[in-house]
């Protein structure tokens, strides 16, 4: 890959050195060479990428991100077509969930201690071969009992895309802008990953054997993650143990309510994608669910784009009333019965899930020691997962007992609790 996106001009080469003054009268004969990068320098996305080595982690970045999106679906497809039983699918996935909530931070707390390359590639060689085992148990009928247990080894995956926040706000630590950007592209990653990984999967199941899915991505993981810790250029520097930079993230003033804000959100995401499998029950399912991820792709895009407020707290509010206005449209949408209003709604309501989301990770990133920030991050993510879990449970509820349409209003109410929460937080803040 190349390693500077302005062709052979690096981005970082200062205005008055010799060999920029001896390049002088030759630039002085082509009068159109200092227009490129000053048109370049107009899109923050492009100069975003300035930067030597950002392209080649970036790109392993998202070798190893797509199959965050394949493995759940994978692992179901796996498990239920060869026991015979989504329960037993269901419960193995959720294992996984849960023990990922409690090693993920662990492990998040050594890549700050020891650097990405030195914990990353073992945790994620752990994490291939408990794919692996979890392929060859259900293949050769295994007691289920090592599903659960196979599933579980596969906790010890790195937060790439806390790994890959990390390198931007290293990189961009002087440039809150170029963060922003950065954190908007990260999120539009994750939007995208999520639209591609679970039809990637049922797509791969089919199409070649029921374990394709598991073995695929867990291939594709390895190798993003080897590519990605082969940029040594960009990796954030280890922050020495006798520092102890910050104390634990939850000791941080302001961390804990953001953690329940990002709970919160997590139960709007969980209920919204179960409820909706229940509403439109058929193989429609899939393609209206991903119109949220598409809303939510392209608002990230223009979000990060934009010239944002220095204050994160109050972006952060706008963000989640934003979110909790539009929430209120699928369940205004449900109501008419109509397959085409919902969509339409769903493609609205993504639309504030990625500026949220962007604009909460920049806040973990603003109040987290740089020598903690991976842990920081995964504790964000961690919290995200647990209101997932939650969301999917108190939606499946529902929906048995008040009916799919009317448990959208579900997604909404955590929008809203997530919102109050924030403005309490914001309201105390004021006040101490």
């Amino acid at each position: 890959m190349p390693q500077t996106a302005t062709g052979n001009v690096p981005a970082t080469t200062p205005a008055l050195t010799p060999g920029a003054l001896a390049l002088a009268p030759r630039f002085s004969d082509a009068p159109r060479a200092p227009r490129k990068p000053s048109r370049r320098s107009r899109n923050p996305y492009l100069r975003l990428f300035a930067r030597p080595g950002t392209r080649a982690f970036t790109l392993g970045n998202l070798i190893a991100r797509v199959p965050m999106g394949m493995f759940t679906v994978s692992a179901v497809i796996m498990i239920a077509g060869s026991r015979g039983s989504y329960a037993l699918a269901g419960a193995v996935t959720a294992t996984g969930l849960a023990a990922t909530a409690v090693v993920a931070p662990f492990t998040a707390r050594l890549v700050d201690r020891y650097g990405q390359r030195r914990v990353a590639r073992p945790a994620t060689a752990l994490a291939f071969l408990g794919s692996v085992s979890l392929l060859l148990c259900v293949h050769f009928a295994a007691p289920a009992w090592t599903l659960f247990a196979s599933y579980a080894a596969t906790a010890t995956t790195p937060n790439i895309g806390g790994m890959s926040r990390a390198r931007w706000a290293h990189l961009y630590r002087d440039d809150p802008a170029a963060v922003h950007t950065a954190n908007a592209f990260e999120q539009a990653l994750d939007e995208l990953c999520f639209m591609v990984g679970p039809v990637l999967a049922a797509f791969l199941c089919a199409a070649l054997f029921p374990e394709a899915g598991t073995l695929i991505g867990a291939v594709l993981l390895l190798a993003g993650m080897l590519l990605f810790t082969a940029q040594r250029a960009t990796e954030p520097p280890v922050a020495p143990r006798t520092a102890a930079p910050g104390g634990h993230p939850l000791r941080i003033p302001g961390m804990p309510p953001l953690l329940a804000v990002f709970l919160a959100t997590g139960a709007v995401f969980g209920s919204m994608e179960i409820v909706t499998l229940a509403f439109v029950d058929g193989p429609l399912a899939g393609p209206v669910m991903a119109l949220q991820a598409v809303g939510s792709f392209l608002a990230g895009l223009w979000y990060g784009a934009l010239r944002q407020a220095p204050d994160v707290r109050r972006r952060l509010l706008l963000c989640l009333a934003a979110m909790t206005a539009l929430m209120a449209l699928p369940l205004a949408a449900s109501g008419t019965g109509s397959l085409l209003a919902l969509a339409g709604a769903l493609l609205l309501a993504g639309m504030a899930t990625a500026p949220t989301m962007v604009t909460g990770m920049t806040l973990v990133q603003r109040l987290t020691p740089e020598g903690r920030l991976n842990e920081g991050m995964t504790l964000a993510v961690t919290a995200l997962l647990g209101g997932i879990s939650s969301g999917a449970a108190a939606g499946g509820w529902l929906v048995e007992h008040a009916g799919a349409g009317p448990a959208y209003a579900l997604p909404a109410a955590a929008a809203a609790l997530a919102a109050v929460t924030a403005a309490a937080a914001l309201r105390r803040r004021r006040t101490v």
